[in-house]
């Protein structure tokens, strides 16, 4: 009786399986259609405001059992490969694979994009700037260790634009062939990380040396080549590598989240629910700063962040990074950004993009 009921239910699961892959390829069909009406009229094929609308419909509409974020994960996979049917796109990253921004680019884009890794930021800038790649994603801070400041100097350099963020939550782990903590007799690991492990590593790794690396990836590659060698690297990292668990989630804080920015030549259109960053330098006056910060407050615009930098063209001048909600075509922020440059030498729109929870 069980086993009659167990082959009904699997005969179900099959006729929807095979449902699913009908209206799978029927939406793919239209996405074409939609994809030959962009190209006429040269539209550009990637569309965040409308996918996230899609996305956001979807999560209203689930009644379970899968969660929001399930339901997320799968319809990025069904996007990213629809995308893909129309065109390649192109997405350089701060590399090599298994990296974590390797792993912000296939959260934000899917697996069907066309990644490449390269060896530093400034490349990714170039490459983006030169339209040899489409996106680029680039680490900018971690709630722990602060701002990359190289990523804010490469904005003093290169003409591209922010077109949107993503924020991962960083968890490492301690990997390796065996998953055997006795055979350990090195540990490799970013700086970074090491940093955000210092206590776990003091406590139950007293003895090993720790030698630095370029990434994480390149810790877990390390590992994956001898034996006695562990990484502390991510979950993602341990799949691509083959890699075991020694221990899982040796970083001291818990919270610990990292922000990529996805870089492009262009910003997106408004959405209502926007994040716009700027950059400017002053002029040497005093109360400068204040006087230009004052027209948010005036204005009620909420800043979360704000940064500076040394210009490096000339002696103590100072570039200002700004980070604030809304979008750069709102008539608020408009007006605003005017009495701001009254006090600035020069002030650089550098990207206004959709907030993604």
């Amino acid at each position: 009786m069980e086993n009659d009921i167990l082959k009904n239910l699997r005969e179900e699961i099959d006729e929807i399986d095979l449902k699913i892959l009908e209206l799978l390829n029927k939406r793919a069909e239209i996405a074409l259609k939609i994809g030959e009406i962009k190209t006429a009229k040269k539209i550009p094929f990637y569309d965040p405001v409308r996918e996230k609308k899609i996305v956001d419909k979807l999560i209203e509409k689930n009644k379970g059992p899968f969660s929001s974020e399930t339901i997320k994960v799968l319809f990025r996979e069904i996007l990213s490969a629809t995308l893909a049917l129309q065109e390649s796109q192109k997405v350089s990253y701060l590399g090599p694979e298994g990296t974590f921004t390797h792993l912000a680019a296939i959260k934000y884009f899917g697996s069907f994009v066309n990644l490449e890794p390269l060896d530093n930021i400034k490349s990714v800038f170039e490459v983006v700037e030169k339209g040899l790649s489409k996106f680029g994603v680039v680490p900018i801070e971690n709630s722990n260790e602060g701002t990359v400041t190289f990523t804010l100097d490469m904005f003093m350099q290169y003409e591209v634009k922010i077109w949107g963020e993503i924020i991962i939550p960083i968890s490492h782990h301690l990997l390796s062939l065996s998953g055997e903590k006795e055979k350990i007799k090195r540990i490799f690991s970013h700086p970074h990380a090491k940093a955000q492990c210092r206590e776990w590593l003091s406590k139950n790794m007293p003895n090993i040396p720790l030698y630095d690396v370029s990434s994480t990836a390149e810790a877990a590659k390390q590992a994956s080549l001898h034996e006695e060698v562990a990484a502390i690297a991510s979950e993602f990292a341990a799949t691509l590598y083959g890699l075991k668990f020694v221990a899982k989630n040796i970083e001291d804080y818990k919270h610990n989240y990292t922000r990529f920015f996805i870089l492009s030549k262009y910003f997106p259109p408004s959405t209502g629910y926007d994040k716009t960053s700027i950059m400017f330098t002053l002029q040497d006056k005093p109360g400068a700063l204040y006087n230009s910060l004052k027209p948010f407050k005036d204005s009620e615009i909420n800043l979360t962040k704000i940064e500076s930098r040394p210009s490096k063209t000339r002696k103590w001048e100072y570039v200002f990074f700004v980070d604030f909600i809304g979008h750069i075509d709102d008539k608020k922020v408009k007006e605003t950004l005017k009495e701001v440059e009254k006090y600035c030498i020069q002030i650089v729109h550098l990207g206004s993009y959709p907030i993604f929870e």
